[in-house]
């Protein structure tokens, strides 16, 4: 059995604002060991679970925050920017069995802490076929077109919520509590460490690779924080302003459409100046 955990950063224990997040600050130094806690939690209770394999795909901004000289050494990680299928790359070679979302959030535009999607601030919301979407919606749909069950996702408590949408049959950990986009009522390492890896022993028994499942043609629409990125984005091939503020475009397979995702937001990331957005 083969697990892949994607692993983002914003859902990990203790993490509640911008510097713990932000390659280069003290906090986020400090951080590193807790989102590292976390995710090793995961990996050995998949070990533990009946799990051969545990690829870890870095999914955090520069995708190299993790501490490898702290994971299990059984573990494989997976580091660094520019891959295909970017938060959940290696699911695509058929031998992954089940995937878990580790440190996931809530998506642009909803309640969470430091709740956003792909961009921290400049993507006010995006919707797939008119449901607001998360990270881990989109993922999911990308993980289910090879076959991939999502079996856990830990983040805080809104995170977890939201998996119910795309993920029902998963175990969720909440690491932390909700207050604030920039606060929240967090648990020791020591706890969530604990929870996530009882949890991934548990969800080791659903990770089983089924067929293929399409759910496309996919619209998805995206809503930014100003009129001049909904132009830059329109660069994008099949990518359509509908309105002051919004593109839209659509995709017949989720990889498509997660592939083009990633130039919009690539795009628009780099129409952004200091200080004006």
């Amino acid at each position: 059995m083969k697990i892949l955990i994607s692993a983002d950063m914003e859902g990990a224990t203790g993490v509640t604002w911008p510097a713990d997040v932000l390659p280069g600050t003290p906090q986020w130094e400090r951080c590193r060991s807790m989102f590292t806690s976390d995710v090793n939690a995961a990996a050995e209770g998949f070990f533990d679970g009946g799990a051969d394999q545990v690829l870890v795909n870095e999914a955090h901004w520069t995708m190299r925050n993790l501490l490898l000289e702290q994971l299990d050494e059984r573990v494989e990680m997976l580091t660094g920017r520019h891959k295909a299928l970017s938060m959940v790359e290696g699911v695509q070679y058929g031998d992954v069995d089940g995937i878990a979302f580790i440190g996931y959030h809530a998506g642009a535009g909803m309640e969470g802490v430091l709740a956003h999607t792909y961009l921290a601030n400049q993507i006010t919301g995006v919707w797939l076929n008119d449901v607001r979407a998360s990270e881990g919606l989109l993922n999911a749909h990308v993980a289910a077109e090879y076959g991939v069950p999502v079996v856990l996702v830990t983040g805080d408590d809104l995170a977890c919520e939201d998996a119910l949408g795309y993920a029902p049959g998963a175990l969720k950990v909440a690491v932390k509590d909700h207050v604030s986009r920039y606060a929240a009522v967090c648990r020791t390492p020591s706890r969530t460490a604990e929870a996530i890896r009882a949890a991934a022993e548990e969800a080791a028994q659903l990770a089983d690779r089924q067929e293929p499942t399409y759910a496309g043609p996919f619209a998805i629409a995206l809503e930014f924080d100003a009129a001049h990125l909904a132009m830059a984005a329109t660069v994008v091939p099949g990518v359509a302003r509908t309105g002051e503020r919004k593109v839209a475009y659509r995709s017949s397979t989720m990889y498509e459409g997660i592939r083009t995702f990633k130039a919009v937001t690539t795009i628009v990331s780099a129409a952004v100046e200091e200080q004006y957005g």
